[in-house]
């Protein structure tokens, strides 16, 4: 029986013990921040499996949104801050980012998980919702955009549950209007991801789309779109769950996050 080794499997492996290790980061959504993926992470480190624990243990949850004007150089600062290779989770704008960053690098990208997000581009009458609350806010009328927002924002069963609704009004005003009237001005200033979309092999980068059942702002049409032009996308609706899936559903968040973890972090 010969002992020789193959040479190509070793050098295989060697490439494999080479390939730096792939960064996890959370990106929230707008005038959000580490708070809305607090909650997951927690129940990440519960379900998933010891392999996946150094990932988790080294996750970063991202602020480009609340630093740059522009989606474009959200992506690229990010880039710029976390070399190597990334799996991106993002939740609403965090997900327009992190769709940004796989247009502009996507060898760099090796996982993506999109929740309650959109790839399209804000039509008119949104724009113009968007003017008439960032005109609230700049008047110091914060709280009466956020109490007219809840009904999209959450399920109804969670509408009315008065600590979720009062944790989501301390993490916006965290932000404060000046955060959110840039924000709201980058996110209708973007561009049409749709065509892009194809461009995402799922091969080499594992797609996961989620979204709420109740989702009144990016509702579950869009997400379905995501997933079809993502050829190989995972695609998921949670049931009593609104856009603030994060705050509403952690538990059954992380479980998905888990699964795609498991399959986007693995070798290939």
């Amino acid at each position: 029986m010969s002992s020789a080794r193959d040479p190509t499997a070793s050098a295989g492996a060697a490439a494999q013990s080479r390939r730096p290790a792939a960064t996890l980061v959370f990106l929230p959504g707008l005038a959000n921040d580490a708070e809305v993926w607090a909650d997951v992470r927690a129940a990440l480190s519960q379900v998933a499996t010891p392999a996946l624990q150094p990932l988790l243990d080294d996750a970063r949850v991202s602020d480009v949104h609340a630093r740059n004007p522009t989606l474009p150089q959200m992506a690229q600062a990010l880039l710029d801050e976390h070399p190597g290779p990334l799996l991106l989770a993002g939740h609403s704008m965090g997900g327009m980012v992190a769709l940004q960053v796989a247009r502009r690098a996507p060898a760099r990208v090796v996982g993506l998980a999109l929740l309650g997000t959109t790839a399209r581009p804000d039509t008119p009458e949104v724009v113009q919702l968007r003017r008439d609350a960032c005109a609230q806010f700049a008047a110091g009328r914060l709280d009466v955009v956020l109490r007219a927002n809840v009904a999209f924002a959450f399920h109804p069963e969670h509408a009315s549950n008065a600590a979720m609704v009062a944790r989501y009004f301390a993490i916006v005003r965290r932000a404060g209007a000046e955060q959110l009237i840039a924000q709201n001005q980058a996110v209708m200033a973007r561009d049409d991801s749709r065509p892009h979309l194809a461009a995402i092999d799922t091969r080499a980068c594992p797609t996961s789309v989620l979204c709420g059942e109740a989702d009144g702002l990016t509702p579950p049409e869009v997400s379905r779109e995501i997933a079809e032009g993502v050829r190989g996308a995972r695609f998921e609706v949670l049931p009593r769950c609104g856009h603030m899936l994060t705050l509403e559903q952690p538990a059954a968040v992380a479980e998905r996050l888990a699964a795609w973890l498991a399959l986007a972090a693995s070798p290939r």
